[in-house]
């Protein structure tokens, strides 16, 4: 019976990537490449949904006070936000990983839900 039950559980997973190229002043290869860095913003934003749990995963630019706006605009998608964490990666970059439930308002595909903070992450980030 248990294995019939795992059988039909599903998770949703959506990864949006906006393509970006990174330098690492301290670890280029060549003198060429160490004072040349894109302006391009990184941001990769994944999304899983499990039953009325979700896991967000952001990949962004480091900033002063960002993780305090994006759990901002997530409850703000009727999301609960269980758990956090921000963590730095490299001298420019932030990995924030959320957990939240499903508040009952929530009627939104995972498709949304990423499309959402991505707009949101550009409102930001203009900001």
């Amino acid at each position: 019976m248990l294995e019939v039950q795992t059988a039909t559980k599903t998770m949703e997973s959506v990864v949006s990537v906006k393509k970006s190229q990174l330098c690492d002043n301290d670890h280029s290869s060549s003198d060429q490449n160490s004072d040349s860095c894109s302006n391009q913003t990184l941001l990769e934003i994944e999304a899983r949904v499990f039953n009325k749990d979700v896991l967000i995963r952001i990949h962004c630019e480091r900033q002063k006070g960002f993780t305090v706006k994006i759990l901002d605009e997530i409850e703000k998608l009727h999301l609960t936000v269980v758990n956090s964490s921000s963590l730095p990666f490299g001298n420019y970059i932030m990995v924030i990983t959320v957990v939240a439930q499903m508040e009952d308002e929530f009627c939104m595909t995972v498709e949304d839900l990423v499309r959402n903070l991505r707009l949101a992450f550009s409102t930001l980030h203009m900001n």
